[in-house]
This record gives structure tokens, C-alpha cells and sequence, in this order.
């Protein structure tokens, strides 16, 4: 019978500690906030897009896509650019395979094979410096794929926190201004991700140009528009 007792002593003692408190009507009272947190950062990873072609000067020998690749691969590593920031995107009429391109040149004589790179830098001097590095006839074309950062999950888990603390800080103010207190936590939602990726502020190959045809003026230092990262998380805390 003690022992009876006692258990019945000890469940009733676990019931009082799990039970939430309740308005008149019975239900739990909850409080549910938002909560926000950004950051803006200059990106570090520009992943440019380089269109490479073949080219013949009037009265002169073509530049075949072999020379050009092996050019173009040079004046990377003349500018210290590593080899695993550069990979192939794609082909035109060549993809590596002599015999291939041997015969789709037999089939069209004027075919001009092109290759396309994509190139990681990490700011946009270095991709300045890449820019005076081409060969002006066989680049075809020269854009921004798109820009990172190489802390960015970091940065974006700094960010989740900061936005469940500004949920919690948001929750307990607006409970004291009605005489009540937060308890726990009893739902976070995963935050939501607004994030805005820019296009560089200025063009590369403008700038090139007009330095080819004798702008002496002094080159602005101008950068990246920078990323802004934002989340927001909706939190629901009990009342006490």
C-alpha cells in the first residue's frame, strides 16, 4: 500500500511539472513573434564566364582553338590564378577530340570552334587583371555567372541565431508591457532566406575599351555592390 502510494505520489508530482499554464477557458496562453537579422558583405568568390573562338586576321593564318586555349591558360597562370578555379563550361565545334573536330571541319570549312571557361576571383582587381591578360580577338564574349562569399554558410547560420535571439528579445518586451512573463519555446519555424545577389557596378570591358583608346583619367575604385543577407523566423513561446 506505501508503495502505492508513493508512486501515485511521484506521477502526480510529474504532472504538475509538465502541465503548462492556462487561461480561464483552459488553453495555454502562447505569444508568437518574428524575428529579423541581416548583414551586408563584399563577395570574395566572382565567377566570371569567358567566350574563346577562333580568328583569322584579313590575309593572315588562322589562330586555332588549341593556340587560343593554350594562350588563355597562360595568362591565368600569370596572374596567379590556381587551375582548380578554372573549369571548362562548354564547346563549339570542338570538344577535345581532334579526330572529331578534323571532320566537322572537312564538312564546314568556315566552322570557327569556340571554348568556354568559367573563372573564380576572388575581387574585382584581380578580374581587372585578367581582363588586360585577353586576347581582345579571340574573346567573344566576357560576363559575371555570379558571385559568393567563402564564409557564406557561416555567415547565414550566425544569422539564423541572431534572429531567434531577436524573436526571444521581441517576445519578452511584448509580454512585460501585459504583465505576463515567457517560458519556452514550443515552435521554430526554419528561418526564411532573403537573399540579394548583385551584378558587379560597372563593366569590365567598358573600362578596358576606354583605356585602349587613350582615357587617362584615374581608374575609380569601384567594387561590387555588396551582398545583403536577411532571415526571418517565427517563434511561439508559451506564457507564464
Amino acid at each position: 500500500m506505501k508503495k502505492f502510494l508513493l508512486s501515485l505520489a511521484v506521477l502526480c508530482s510529474l504532472g504538475a511539472v509538465n502541465a503548462q499554464p492556462a487561461d480561464a477557458t483552459g488553453k495555454q496562453k502562447v505569444i508568437n513573434v518574428n524575428g529579423t537579422a541581416e548583414m551586408e558583405i563584399v563577395p570574395d568568390e566572382i565567377y566570371v564566364q569567358i567566350n574563346l573562338r577562333e580568328y583569322a586576321k584579313k590575309g593572315g593564318p588562322k589562330t586555332d582553338i588549341e593556340t587560343i586555349r593554350k594562350n588563355f591558360l597562360k595568362s591565368t597562370q600569370s596572374i596567379n590564378i590556381p587551375d582548380s578555379n578554372i573549369s571548362v563550361q562548354g564547346y563549339q565545334g570542338w570538344d577535345g577530340n581532334y579526330w572529331w573536330y578534323n571532320k566537322n571541319k572537312k564538312k564546314n570549312p568556315d566552322m570557327m570552334a569556340g571554348i568556354t571557361y568559367q573563372v573564380k576571383l576572388s575581387n574585382t582587381k584581380k578580374m581587372d587583371e585578367l581582363v588586360s591578360k585577353l586576347d581582345d580577338e579571340a574573346t567573344e564574349g566576357f560576363s559575371i555567372a555570379k558571385v559568393s562569399h567563402s564564409r557564406l554558410q557561416e555567415f547565414k547560420k550566425q544569422l539564423k541565431i541572431q534572429a531567434i535571439k531577436s524573436a526571444k528579445e521581441k517576445a519578452i518586451y511584448l509580454a512585460e508591457a501585459i504583465g505576463e512573463k515567457v517560458g519556452e519555446a514550443i515552435m521554430i519555424n526554419d528561418p526564411n532566406e532573403v537573399g540579394n545577389y548583385p551584378r558587379p557596378m560597372y563593366s569590365n570591358m567598358l573600362m578596358k575599351q576606354a583605356n585602349a583608346e587613350g582615357d587617362q583619367a584615374a581608374e575609380p575604385n569601384i567594387d561590387f555592390k555588396k551582398i545583403k543577407l536577411q532571415f526571418d523566423v517565427n517563434v511561439s513561446f508559451t506564457l507564464k
